[in-house]
């Protein structure tokens, strides 16, 4: 039996449509259990997300220990890559005190969790700030830390400078834990476990529902490593194949769907280990507000993901094609990934697009509302095409460290 104990909220989401109650510590339940294994939840709701997931612990076998709020929280996203609106009433934090063998905590937003338990696998979050697992009186007698680099950093102060392995370490000796999880975007996850030091790569998803992609990856570290006897670097590598499931297909898997998942792993490049950033080219319209927000919206999504990026509209601006075109197309040329923008088959977006498969640049392609017809070309010139902004992102990365 794994308790767990966090966050349960709605996630309101505009771009796929997603409205739902889960949280960190309700989808972490649905993970495991959907898994096969048995899971506790403790979670401070309101009645009307008392009612939802009463039923849905019901229906897929954990326990449900909730206490009572005045009012719930929901996560309002414009996108699966967008800071969330987090919309709550002012009231008093909760402070929920649990003691147990097994326990998976997440750092809450709306309060805390005091646990002492003989294992623990944190996540601390960030919503709030990231913290420190003892800081609220927890204890563990052995202790597992999973959590991005971010958060990581955030937890060390002095962490300017430190590779990833020696990131883990400090942590290991700050926070007395056996074992620390850092997720490093394409170069997958470090396994730090008493003092050896392994990694586990990230996996290629043709979609990327990213709303919960970390949950589900606490979820299934948490019930490899204390339910199934799994050494740190397994339990990472099956929540590393797991997550991608829930990335794909927005879900989670059982035991058998997950054994006939077969990714891709992901294989940067030795120039982008040793340091490189990718450069993009950023193709799109930018001739009314909604097509400069997008522009916009795009490139900080990208330099937020390490890339260097050059946008046309920022990186040389308007003028005439004396003025304009030489530089774009020299962008191009010096790029090593194009992401186009495509909706509404922009003149100038659907050139460059065209420019960078004739110097045999990748190009991912994004459009929600063309017809098959109006991507035959990009289709049959092997262009990766979505529908979706936030696969659109991810496979722009992933195209760009491989190189």
């Amino acid at each position: 039996m794994i308790t767990i104990v966090g966050g349960v909220y709605r996630e309101r989401c505009m771009r796929p449509a997603w409205d739902d109650i889960y949280g960190s510590a309700g989808r972490a339940a649905t993970a495991i259990a959907r898994f096969g294994g048995q899971a506790e939840l403790h979670a401070c709701v309101d009645s009307n997300t008392q009612i939802v997931v009463d039923a849905r612990a019901a229906a897929e076998g954990f326990q449900f220990n909730a206490t009572a709020a005045q009012a719930g929280v929901t996560f309002e996203y414009i996108h699966g890559l967008a800071n969330p609106d987090i919309r709550r009433d002012t009231h008093v934090k909760s402070e929920l005190q649990v003691r147990a063998e097994k326990v998976l905590r997440f750092g809450m937003i709306d309060g805390t969790a005091v646990v002492d338990a003989e294992y623990v696998v944190f996540d601390p979050q960030n919503a709030d700030g990231t913290e420190s697992f003892g800081a609220n009186g927890s204890e563990a007698k052995h202790l597992a830390l999973v959590l991005n680099r971010h958060e990581a950093n955030l937890l060390v102060p002095t962490s300017s400078g430190l590779t990833a392995q020696e990131l883990a370490i400090v942590l290991a000796e700050q926070e007395s834990a056996e074992v620390v999880v850092i997720k490093m975007g394409p170069l997958g996850a470090l396994v730090y476990d008493n003092g050896a030091i392994s990694t586990v790569p990230v996996y290629r998803t043709e979609r990327v529902w990213k709303i919960g992609s970390g949950d589900t990856f606490a979820a299934h570290f948490a019930l490899g490593w204390m339910d199934n006897g799994l050494s740190a670097h397994d339990a990472a590598s099956v929540a590393s194949v797991a997550t991608a499931f829930y990335c794909e297909n927005q879900g989670f898997p059982d035991q058998a769907l997950l054994a006939d998942f077969k990714p891709y792993p992901l294989q940067p490049s030795a120039r982008y280990r040793d340091g490189y950033a990718p450069k993009v080219y950023l193709a799109g319209p930018f001739f009314t507000l909604a097509e400069l927000w997008m522009v916009g919206q795009a490139r900080r999504d990208l330099l937020a993901m390490g890339l260097d990026v050059f946008s046309p509209y920022h990186d040389v601006g308007l003028g005439s094609a004396d003025d304009v075109v030489e530089k774009d197309l020299e962008g191009v040329r010096d790029c090593d990934v194009l992401l186009a923008i495509g909706d509404g088959l922009d003149s100038g977006t659907i050139y460059e697009i065209g420019y960078a498969r004739a110097l045999n640049k990748p190009v991912v392609f994004y459009a929600e509302n063309e017809s098959e017809q109006d991507k035959k070309m990009m289709e049959g010139s092997d262009c990766r095409i979505t529908d979706d902004y936030v696969s659109a992102i991810y496979q722009t990365v992933w195209e760009s460290v491989v190189l």
